[in-house]
């Protein structure tokens, strides 16, 4: 049966099979996190940019939480890729073949973005921001004094959204496909996404032009390399739209 030809009733039990199977894998990564959390949170605490912070338990279910946010976050990275083709099971019936081998395709794409997105904000936006943080602290003659809920609270503001804006490109590509978007489009609007571009990263970013740029051109390189996919993914679309009219006139002729 295809996803067109099911009612409303069936649309709902197919999705909380998907949503069940998700909660399944969730529950035993979960199981699998409590084993790795404690080294994962102990490499953070002694990593370069953290090793000469001090961190402190200002209450006493501080390290409780902190253990069980970095659990229930790492067990959704690592199910990241069930999820996905959990979602893409559910709306598959409605694709043609090729549509769904090419959208299948999506999800290792999708989760090395989503690392590298990890990567970028840690390796370089974080400690970009930590060094400023606290010679700002020096130059204030301020001790500072390290809350670990709130270095770790930090850190996940921190990289969490990166991990998602890098999906920029597959959402891209997945919206062209759709034809909802067009690399025209894209290259029209391009100075005005630069602008949010620039705006976004003097936000995120210490007041100095250093860091601005260190974070300002990978998203910007982001950005082309969208407009570039989508081309690619437009022009499938085109020729996939001159085959199908080139055969509906062959079998009208």
């Amino acid at each position: 049966m295809s996803q067109k030809d099911m009612t409303i009733f069936e649309h709902l039990s197919e999705l909380r099979k998907r949503l069940f199977v998700i909660v399944v894998f969730f529950i035993l990564a979960c199981i699998v996190s409590m084993f790795i959390s404690q080294p994962i949170i102990r490499y953070l605490q002694n990593a370069e940019i953290a090793k000469d912070l001090t961190m402190n338990a200002f209450r006493l279910t501080d390290p409780f939480k902190v253990y069980w946010e970095v659990t229930v976050y790492l067990a959704l990275i690592m199910i990241l890729p069930v999820i996905l083709y959990q979602l893409w099971a559910f709306i598959s019936p409605g694709l043609y073949e090729k549509e769904r081998r090419v959208t299948l395709s999506y999800i290792p794409v999708t989760l090395l973005l989503f690392i590298g997105g990890l990567a970028f904000s840690y390796f370089i936006l974080f400690p970009i921001i930590i060094n400023f943080m606290l010679k700002l602290s020096n130059q204030l003659d301020i001790h500072a004094v390290i809350g670990i809920n709130e270095y770790f609270q930090f850190l996940f503001q921190i990289t969490l959204p990166f991990g998602f804006l890098f999906e920029l490109p597959v959402v891209v590509l997945f919206l062209t496909r759709l034809g909802i978007i067009t690399p025209m489009f894209l290259g029209k609007i391009r100075k005005y996404a630069y602008f949010v571009i620039t705006v976004v990263s003097a936000f995120i970013t210490p007041p100095d032009v250093m860091s601005q740029i260190a974070v300002g051109i990978p998203l910007i390189i982001l950005y082309e390399v969208s407009i570039w996919i989508s081309k690619i993914g437009y022009r499938k679309v085109k020729a996939a739209e001159a085959q199908l009219e080139l055969e509906s006139q062959n079998q009208m002729e």
